[in-house]
């Protein structure tokens, strides 16, 4: 056992007798508690039944003729292409949120807390507007490099977000005790800040492999064929499901993977402080010379490439464009719809993320293990096959539903519940369990435990991931084009209507909307502080 791994380790504490059993703890035998459990199943519930319209689906032909479709040579291809661009995309994530959060946080950067906002801006740029930025300027950017390119610029702040507040919140101690012993200060970076790290850039990590597998509207401009596209495809060329059930089915499997290879990363040691006295803020860093030119310089690049060549793309279509005759009244009234529809998105994605995110932090039973998979399956299902399996069961067992607003809210809760679920994890995972120990020996409920000291502990990360999550469903595109009520419109349907159209001058107002709509939480998120 490493030092970092023991200091981290919760004490025991006494129990007196009779007492119940203390909540929160990962022992043997010491499951969650059913006001936990029951609201998490049916989060869990809604989030899989994207599955069960798959697995109906792909196999009404038959068992044989799925089997072909997923056996096909060109599905392997389209296997290949989808974890390619995945790995190069979070690779490149993890460099720049990993960086840009130690500048930002650890060290006397000039500006700190303003790069710290400007970092997290990208959130409010959609996919698919800068996918059509770059290509716009760069034509021969088109296919997996202008793919990549895109999807990592608007994908970084999930790495950068939970890093920096995991180093926001880490005891700068042991770190000054590896530097007392001589280690420098790469090594005392690799050896003790990078393994506290590595849950939070895990969570991370997966955000963006997700939001990649599930990404539709950034690989259709760059015209790069992933599974989301050969699935929207396969749907629009024919009254035949089965196929692309089939195809989506498969992307399933490779977020059942995904979800399993990042839970063995976080390791079995805690990352909650529990020693006594208050965290101290780390030191930070001074850089001189060129070390401070370079960090100036790597952090301007970064916001350029991801937010103001975005931003000045949009201006110049404004500026210059002949079509763009637009009605302000039409766009403030799609704006308005845009913002309710995501703020009841993203108030029924935290309320049924919280026991999740609970569980999957205090528990490490085979439940828990089942209820952060089921959470997780529907984000890599495309958004159009998240869509279809909501009017199918609209239509056959709750018609008054279809094409009504709640059926618009429950697809983005399916999409987007690991948002607010790693968000809630994370922050959970910070707060010492000991603490809800003591409740319980004090006679509190479970319930009690949950209102008084869990949630209000994790409060800050929670809200971070609403607001993450508010953001995403502003931007969704494929869910809403097919379950939004009639005659309703949202910032990012009219932008694609009139993308689609070819009238990019008469789509950038929408577009600009969007953005300014969805920097106000990005901005939020990037100026917390401890």
């Amino acid at each position: 056992m490493t030092g970092a791994d023991s200091s981290a380790r919760p004490r025991r504490a006494s129990r007196p007798a009779g007492a119940p059993a203390p909540a929160g703890r990962r022992r043997p035998g010491g499951g969650p508690s059913w006001i936990l459990t029951v609201p998490a199943v049916a989060g869990a519930a809604l989030a899989v039944l994207p599955l069960v319209y798959l697995a109906v689906r792909a196999l009404e032909r038959g068992f044989a003729f799925a089997w072909d479709v997923v056996a096909d040579e060109r599905t392997g291809l389209l296997l290949l292409r989808s974890l390619g661009l995945a790995a190069a995309v979070v690779a490149a994530c993890l460099v720049l949120g990993v960086s840009l959060a130690w500048l930002t946080v650890r060290t006397a950067l000039p500006g700190a807390r303003a790069w710290s906002v400007l970092v997290t801006l990208p959130l409010a740029v959609p996919s698919y507007v800068a996918a059509f930025a770059w290509l716009s300027a760069a034509p021969a950017l088109a296919g997996f490099t202008g793919s990549a390119l895109a999807l990592t610029l608007v994908s970084f702040p999930y790495v950068y977000l939970p890093v920096a507040a995991a180093l926001r919140g880490t005891d700068p101690a042991q770190e000054e005790v590896a530097r007392s012993l001589g280690h420098g200060p790469v090594r005392t970076f690799l050896r003790v800040t990078l393994p506290q790290l590595r849950p939070a850039a895990a969570g991370g990590g997966l955000l963006v492999a997700l939001y990649v597998l599930s990404d539709f509207g950034a690989v259709s401009l760059m015209r790069y064929d992933t599974f989301t596209r050969a699935v929207f495809t396969s749907y629009r060329a024919s009254f035949d499901r089965t196929p692309a059930a089939a195809l989506s089915a498969v992307l399933v499997l490779m977020t059942i993977a995904l979800v399993a290879a990042e839970a063995r990363t976080r390791g079995r040691a805690g990352h909650a402080r529990t020693g006594t006295g208050t965290a101290r803020p780390a030191v930070a860093v001074r850089l001189r010379g060129p070390l401070r030119q370079g960090a100036l310089v790597w952090c301007g690049a970064v916001v350029a490439a991801s937010v103001a060549f975005p931003l000045g793309t949009l201006g110049y279509w404004l500026a210059v464009g002949s079509s763009a005759t637009w009605d302000p009244a039409t766009l403030a009234d799609t704006a308005s719809t845009t913002l309710g529809v995501a703020a009841a998105g993203a108030t029924l994605t935290t309320l049924l993320a919280l026991p999740v995110g609970v569980i999957a932090a205090r528990h490490r039973g085979r439940v828990a293990h089942l209820l952060e998979q089921a959470a997780y399956a529907g984000h890599a299902v495309p958004g159009i096959t998240v869509g279809l399996s909501l009017v199918f069961f609209a239509v056959r067992y709750a018609e008054p539903l279809y094409q009504e607003l709640p059926l618009l809210v429950c697809a983005y809760a399916v999409l987007f519940l690991p948002v607010a679920v790693a968000a809630t994890r994370a922050a959970v995972l910070q707060a010492p369990p000991v603490l809800e120990d003591v409740a319980r020996s004090l006679g509190r409920s479970p319930l009690g435990v949950l209102r008084e000291v869990t949630v209000p502990l994790a409060a800050p990360g929670v809200a971070a991931g609403a607001a993450l999550t508010f953001v995403v469903c502003m931007k969704e595109l494929p869910a809403t084009l097919l379950l939004r009520p009639t005659g309703m419109d949202t910032l990012a349907t009219r932008l694609w209507t009139e993308t689609g159209a070819g009238s990019f001058a008469a789509a950038a107002p929408y577009a600009a909307a969007l953005i300014l709509l969805a920097a106000v939480p990005s901005y939020l998120l990037g100026r917390q502080r401890p």
